[in-house]
């Protein structure tokens, strides 16, 4: 392990760039065996918002080219919107910088395996942010499964429901736009729930999806203009796994009532698991033998990551998953070692939307590549 801090420069600074920012800060109080960090450069293309976003946010300096940052720091954060990811991720790859990048991985496939060719290439830890893995539950939940306590594998069933466009007055945003986003709910929600049922059952075989865009057009955030919607409001998919298991995926953005309802099921031979994010602390378990599911809350000091922070039964949010994963991603940088998610996970996981998408244009099964 280094003995020195490692300098992180950081591309973006809203939602995202706020969420690590303050697991960064987080690290070494709540993980003394964290490796020693310094949020040393924050880039983005509005030099008086870095400024602002640089002292809120504790860097100590600001740039507006990623290209003057890339081989100069020791860690490097890809934070920005999806038509960013790849450039400036590959080009710290090839200066052998460790990249953390947003997911999912890219817009397209193309701009996928090029990221994931540049991973593999350089040979250092390359992450993708899938922070919903380092969820208590759900590692506790990765570990039932693997001790066989549900048995052989039937169904998996993953969700993501939020309703933040319900309204069609709702303002145009780049993630409305498939050229910048590259899909709507699909890749913005369901690439969270796709890599949930690689983590938890296995890779995914076929697919059978459908996409809907529910608004065409909207206005602008100044009311100025309407702007295409041109990517989904919603996706569906049956899918079959390798090994046999059988699921349906869902999300959209217009569930009404659903503000981030991000629910996982799963059914076995011998007992079943239900999760959802907005009880992100509880996992509903079925075990063989019994008439009904128990609610267990993972705060024990021996459930995943938990000593770290409260006593039992003191719970923990949204914002704690993105502690465990910045503590498990630069652990990895700082020792050598690997990291997942990877970017082979990022490119996995845009296999499966790329066919969702074939599936929804042709009307017919797809064979995942």
């Amino acid at each position: 392990m280094t003995d020195t801090p490692l300098d992180i420069g950081v591309l973006g600074y809203r939602f995202m760039g706020k969420a690590h920012a303050n697991a960064f800060a987080r690290l070494p109080m709540f993980f003394e065996d964290a490796p020693e960090i310094n949020r040393d450069v924050i880039v983005g293309r509005d030099a008086d918002a870095l400024s602002d976003a640089a002292d809120r946010l504790g860097f100590a300096r600001t740039a507006t080219d990623w290209r003057d940052v890339v081989d100069e720091v020791d860690v490097f954060y890809n934070l920005g919107p999806n038509h960013v990811h790849a450039e400036p991720s590959i080009a710290a790859l090839e200066a052998g910088t460790p990249t953390f990048c947003e997911k999912p991985l890219a817009p397209g496939l193309d701009d996928a395996e090029a990221m994931a060719g540049a991973a593999s290439a350089a040979d250092v830890p390359a992450g993708v942010a899938f922070n919903y893995r380092f969820v208590p539950a759900i590692q506790y939940a990765k570990r039932l499964i693997e001790a066989g306590e549900l048995g052989e594998l039937h169904h998996f069933r993953g969700r993501y429901l939020q309703d933040w466009l319900v309204d069609p007055e709702a303002p145009w945003s780049w993630r409305n736009d498939a050229e910048m986003a590259g899909s709507g709910a699909l890749g913005d929600l369901g690439a969270h729930t796709i890599d949930l049922a690689r983590f938890l059952v296995g890779d995914i075989a076929e697919v059978s999806g459908q996409l809907r865009t529910f608004v065409d057009e909207r206005p602008t955030e100044d009311g100025s203009e309407s702007r295409e919607v041109t990517v989904d409001d919603a996706y569906s998919a049956g899918v079959d796994f390798e090994n046999g298991t059988m699921g349906t995926l869902e999300a959209s953005r217009f569930a009404n009532g659903h503000k981030n309802d991000h629910t996982i099921e799963i059914e076995g031979s011998k007992g079943s698991l239900r999760f959802s994010l907005e009880r992100l602390n509880e996992l509903e378990l079925l075990r063989e033998g019994s008439r009904g599911y128990e609610t267990i809350l993972v705060t024990d000091p021996d459930d995943p990551y938990v000593d770290h922070w409260w006593p039992p039964g003191h719970v923990i949010g949204w914002e704690h998953t993105f502690v465990h994963e910045n503590y498990e991603f630069i652990s990895a940088v700082a020792d050598g070692g690997g990291y997942e998610p990877s970017f082979a996970d990022g490119l996995a996981v845009q296999r499966v939307l790329a066919a969702i998408e074939r599936s929804d244009e042709r009307g017919e099964r797809i064979r995942v590549d």
